[in-house]
């Protein structure tokens, strides 16, 4: 019986039924970005997909990808970002979780892997879209999409929009983005297997040597002479993982991914891998459309603001699902408020005249809600918020009657979330044992690992992309040498 638990030694293959340099698990942007980096270098190439076709849950994203440093989007547009400030702010994004060492590579190179994404065929428009957006509904280019502009950040990296989106009209760049990565790792040759389902590893002491594979219900025996590339996504949809590794992410109920289980990071840990803050994840509730919620206050069942409601919706998020009670409230005035879209599951909870009426309609405590907003107000009129650092021009008094409470339920508003711990790797894409040490013949890239988005407080969009993508890249390269 194989199993994902332990690897099958090579005494026991029967027979290799495929034989390749490099055999890449997944056929997401991070196995598609491996396996054209390993042709480039001359391997052959072996890509075994369990669905019947690419995609992953990179196909299910918005195409955005975090780039910095001085992009000529961000030129064109007059923003002088640098490599140091684009490093910095990726080091603050990973908090207490951060890989230097990724975000310091991917600082200097990011510049090189936006060429490197244009020379395989992927478009850009090259325009700025000025405002908040989750993405673009029409081909624009660059957006800020994480807190660059909003405290603590704002004070450690200049900010500067970083957010390039694939030129596509509408929501969902991220198949297009997809597409094009396969057409180009088909046309240098890589032989793709789909329906093909990951089964264990195979190895020759502590070497790495090959993979089972299940296909056409059958156990096929694959041999990698240079190396194993796992690129098979999170662990979202892997209930007895969450429970035992990211118990927090149950608060929440929208799942993404695309049969992300976490057979990658079990593999990985079969064999040795140390799989690493597997307690993060990434969860958002699209409260930014329309943009002038953002103007908005947040607070907790209690009636107490907890987060600068001007930074990005995943941290603003994140932040809400570590509240009390299971759900928050977002206060507007009718200056400000639209309708949420029907997709967020927001609901009306309470009116008034004043906040005090509105704090009596969600059974607070008397002078709690109301002092809130009367601190808030106060300050806001001043132009500064001495509590939590919002800023102008989002910052602004919320005094134009009636006034509204939303509720976002963590169980019935719509929080998306995936996973973001994983495998330890190096930057080259080697997955580490826990004594540190590369284990030989496997490498790994994207949310099978813990990468650049390693913390769900300090997401921003584009991330998990720009680390599949230039990971992926890494390992396969790597892989192939």
């Amino acid at each position: 019986m194989f199993s994902q638990y332990k690897p099958l030694a090579v005494a026991d293959v029967p027979g290799w039924d495929f034989e390749t340099d490099v055999a890449v698990i997944g056929f997401g942007a991070t196995g598609a970005c491996a396996a054209i980096e390993a042709r480039t270098s001359g391997a052959r190439v072996m890509l075994f997909e369990r669905n019947s076709g690419s995609g992953g849950a990179s196909a299910l994203s918005g195409g955005e990808i975090y780039i910095g440093g001085g992009t000529d989007a961000q030129k064109a547009a007059g923003f002088d970002d640098t490599v140091e400030d684009f490093t910095a702010y990726l080091k603050m994004a990973g908090g207490p979780c951060a890989d230097d060492a990724k975000c310091e590579l991917y600082g200097r190179e990011a510049l090189n892997h936006y060429q490197w994404l244009k020379d395989q065929g992927v478009p850009y428009r090259g325009n700025y879209l000025p405002g908040k957006h989750i993405e673009p509904t029409d081909d624009s280019t660059l957006i800020y999409s994480g807190s660059e502009q909003a405290a603590p950040f704002r004070y450690t990296a200049k900010p500067a929009p970083r957010g390039h989106v694939i030129q596509h009209m509408g929501w969902g760049g991220g198949r297009p983005l997809v597409d094009i990565l396969e057409a180009r790792a088909r046309d240098l040759g890589t032989e793709i297997h789909i329906d093909a389902r990951a089964v264990a590893l195979i190895v020759d002491g502590d070497h790495v040597v090959g993979v089972v594979m299940r296909i056409d219900n059958t156990n096929r025996f694959v041999k990698a002479a240079k190396g194993v590339v796992l690129a098979t996504g999170g662990f979202v949809f892997n209930e007895a993982m969450r429970r035992k590794y990211c118990p927090d992410s149950f608060r929440v109920n929208s799942p993404i991914g695309d049969k992300d289980d976490g057979v990658g990071i079990e593999l990985g840990v079969s064999v040795g891998g140390d799989a690493i803050h597997m307690d993060q994840f990434f969860t958002t509730c699209p409260w930014t459309m329309p943009e002038s919620h953002a103007y908005g206050v947040f607070v907790n069942v209690q009636g107490q603001r907890f987060i600068n409601e001007d930074c990005y919706h995943g941290r603003v998020s994140r932040c809400a699902v570590d509240q009390p009670g299971g759900k928050v409230y977002q206060l507007l005035d009718m200056a400000h408020f639209e309708q949420p879209m029907n997709l967020a599951g927001i609901t009306i909870a309470g009116t008034g005249d004043t906040w005090e009426e509105v704090e009596a309609e969600l059974a607070m405590p008397k002078g709690s809600l109301s002092a809130t907003m009367a601190l808030y107000n106060e300050h806001a009129r001043e132009g500064r918020d001495p509590l939590f650092d919002k800023q102008a021009p989002i910052l602004t008094p919320l005094d134009q009657a009636p006034f509204v409470a939303l509720e976002l339920n963590f169980e019935t508003s719509y929080f998306s979330f995936f996973t973001l711990g994983g495998l330890k790797t190096t930057t080259d894409g080697e997955v580490l044992d826990r004594a540190g040490q590369p284990i030989a013949g496997l490498y790994a890239a994207g949310r099978c690992t813990s990468g650049l988005p390693a913390w769900g407080h300090g997401y921003s969009s584009g991330m998990s992309l720009a680390d599949c993508t230039f990971f992926g890249r890494q390992a396969g390269r790597k892989a192939a040498a």
